[in-house]
């Protein structure tokens, strides 16, 4: 099926599923030159820093610099958004299989003598250890009465093969990667982090340099004279939103209207776009905030967002279907009825408390960008 067929029966099938992904999105009118991807003059769109409103960014009109956004929490969702996509009323999941049952049989329940917890290595650009979960891991023995073990995986297809061979019993999924999580490991996504002033979850941050005269939109993305960097395959903000969102507000098709670049994470593609490997790119805002507050050498001046989409969901708390059901129990009042305050957890998540999330409702814009995107959740899929 041709791009432009694929794209007509999507808006007509499922736009509407996309709404509190792409509220507002429309796509804008570039005065770009054809003189490369800076300079060219100022950027007529390139609004003054007080004319930003978090409500009504106006994107179609406006270019910001980074800072103003950071500035006013714009980074994050409200707890408002979280909400409401835990009322909606979906019937089953848009793409792949839902969650797992528990199992009716006592006898395949798992029951390990230590659990084995292990986060996604792209959330946090700064790298999360052993001592900043000493407080969680304190509540899970608590609830559970089990040792704890932290287990450090090097890519989202190591963190999914984790669990999928009872290797990891508990996970902090990537957004991207917990659909794979779920079809393939047998994953069961049950809580969200929220951070002390309820703000939750993160948004794609279409971003360049301040310098980029001539990049004032989305659409300037597939110009021949400008290089982008996608994060990795299965990630949510860094490759499978943009290529379902760009191509369908933008008429920009990743692949086929610019080169994808991997650069490996979302960290390395703001570095990257700082140090001119790139000219611009689609990033995690949560995570472009953690990577230009890690480098000294890195100022939010530096870069220039030409387009924001709504929240996502951050990356879930998982466990795995078939763990006894006492210490599902037990994970389960560790995370949600444990405050986290003043904690070494909350300083490196941002998190000081928990909510509960199901899969199939807050996980349906998720889904349907994916099935856009003709994803297959396999192993080859997710990558290495």
């Amino acid at each position: 099926m041709a791009p432009n067929d694929r794209r007509r029966q999507f808006l007509k099938g499922s736009a509407a599923a996309l709404t509190i992904a792409v509220a507002g999105c429309t796509g804008s009118q570039s005065t770009s030159t054809d003189d490369g991807s800076s300079g060219g003059g100022e950027d007529p769109l390139l609004a003054d820093a007080s004319s930003f409103d978090p409500a009504n960014p106006q994107w179609e009109e406006n270019n910001y610099l980074s800072t103003p956004l950071v500035d006013k929490g714009y980074e994050r969702g409200s707890e408002a958004d979280l909400e409401n996509m835990g009322n909606r009323e979906v019937e089953e999941v848009p793409h792949g299989d839902p969650v797992r049952e528990a199992p009716s049989d006592e006898g395949e329940f798992l029951d390990p003598d230590t659990l084995v917890f292990t986060v996604s290595p792209s959330e946090d650009v700064q790298g999360r250890y052993e001592d900043d979960f000493a407080a969680l891991f304190e509540s899970i023995r608590e609830e559970t009465g089990k040792e704890v073990e932290f287990n450090k995986v090097n890519s989202y297809a190591a963190s999914v093969e984790a669990m999928r061979s009872e290797r990891a019993h508990i996970a902090n999924f990537s957004t991207g990667t917990t659909a794979f999580a779920v079809n393939l490991a047998g994953a069961v996504p049950f809580a969200a982090g929220l951070t002390a002033d309820g703000a939750f979850g993160y948004r794609l941050f279409a971003t360049t340099r301040a310098d980029a005269n001539s990049i004032q939109s989305v659409e300037d993305f597939g110009r021949d004279d400008v290089t982008i960097g996608h994060s990795e395959p299965a990630s949510n903000s860094g490759h499978q939103a943009p290529s379902a969102l760009f191509d369908q507000y933008f008429d920009v098709t990743p692949t086929e209207d610019y080169e994808v670049n991997f650069s490996g994470g979302h960290g390395n593609t703001t570095r990257g776009i700082a140090n001119g490997d790139y000219d611009a790119g689609p990033i995690c805002s949560t995570c472009f905030k953690d990577t230009v507050d890690a480098n000294s050498s890195l100022s939010y001046d530096d870069f220039k967002v030409v387009w924001a989409s709504a929240p996502f969901p951050n990356g879930p708390i998982a466990y795995r279907y078939n763990l006894h059901p006492d210490i599902v129990e037990g994970i389960e009042a560790a995370w949600l009825d444990t405050d986290y305050s003043g904690t070494a957890y909350a300083d490196r998540t941002g998190y000081n408390q928990f909510v509960p999330i199901t899969y199939r409702k807050h996980w349906k814009d998720i889904m349907v960008i994916q099935r856009y995107n003709d994803v297959n959740y396999t192993q080859s899929a997710l990558g290495e």
